[in-house]
């Protein structure tokens, strides 16, 4: 089998301005923040990114990256809103394609069929509609039903993180969900994994069944080995969501001054800078507290 192991830099370099790129997780659940954090590095811009989005969104609208958006919501989950993505949204600096979330699904569906659309119930008799003026309706050929056409959501580039993968990209997520990352590989071009290990394909079933083998390496283009590569967000059952870390960066991202201090400690440096200044502000709350 092929070795696809790459360095972070490598799988963020082959994304171009104006590209299509989709972001797997779920709000602020197992997001590719490596990754996110590798793109902030970039002078790529002009994006459309395909995400159930958390801060992800949040980090690539402030930093200028994104022109639009689909999306079926934006929450970092214990905190329901993102600020950053709240306030470009208030100050229509965005295009932005608002699906429900039944909706967006089934237009990744239907991109990982290869499929124009697929048609689906979601979304009949909601606002959904007169908000997105592309969308059209189809009417069944067995019945009188008439449903929502969804278009298939493409993408040039898909970025997840998972659990476990071995060199070859053969992909396992060993917590609770999945959150439809394998929809976003297939819908994609290509496909770049990050990874908190790279084990031995003999390994994979060593911490779970089969079932949580999620994605063959026939769908991934590269992987990447970055363990916590996923903070602040959570990547159960490896490590939960830094709350801490979150409400800070949530807190931060609602005053301008907070925030270029924010970038300054955590964003200006490469992927290991991230993390020893995260390890520095956990010391620096707990001296605070004794």
């Amino acid at each position: 089998m092929p070795d696809k192991r790459l360095e972070l830099s490598d799988a963020v370099a082959s994304i171009k301005s104006g590209m299509t790129i989709g972001i797997g997780g779920w709000g602020s659940r197992r997001k590719p923040m490596a990754f996110v954090r590798e793109l902030l590095r970039t002078d790529v811009k002009d994006l459309t990114v395909v995400s159930l989005g958390g801060p992800d969104v949040g980090l690539l609208v402030a930093a200028g990256k994104v022109k639009k958006l689909i999306y079926g919501f934006v929450t970092l989950d214990s905190i329901p809103l993102d600020p950053l993505f709240t306030a470009a949204r208030e100050r229509g600096e965005l295009e932005l394609q608002e699906y429900d979330e039944g909706m967006f699904v089934t237009g990744l569906r239907a991109g990982a069929a290869r499929l124009s659309f697929l048609p689906t119930l979601a979304g009949i008799g909601s606002d959904v509609l007169p908000a997105n003026k592309h969308l059209k309706t189809v009417k069944s050929p067995y019945s009188d039903d008439e449903y929502v056409a969804v278009p298939a959501i493409r993408m040039d580039v898909a970025l997840i993180h998972v659990n476990r993968a071995d060199a070859a990209g053969n992909v396992q997520f060993l917590g609770p969900d999945p959150y439809f990352d394998d929809l976003y590989a297939m819908a994609a071009d290509r496909t770049f994994v990050s990874t908190e290990k790279i084990v031995q394909t003999k390994n994979l079933l060593d911490e779970g069944s089969y079932h949580t083998l999620m994605l063959s390496r026939m769908y991934v283009t590269g992987v990447v080995e970055t363990p916590r590569g996923a903070h602040f967000t959570t990547c159960e059952p490896d490590y939960g969501r830094d709350e801490v870390f979150q409400k800070h960066y949530a807190a931060s991202a609602k005053d301008p001054a907070a925030w270029d201090a924010f970038t300054a400690e955590f964003l200006a440096g490469n992927e290991a800078a991230f993390h020893a200044a995260v390890e520095r502000f956990h010391a620096e709350k707990e001296k605070a507290n004794v």
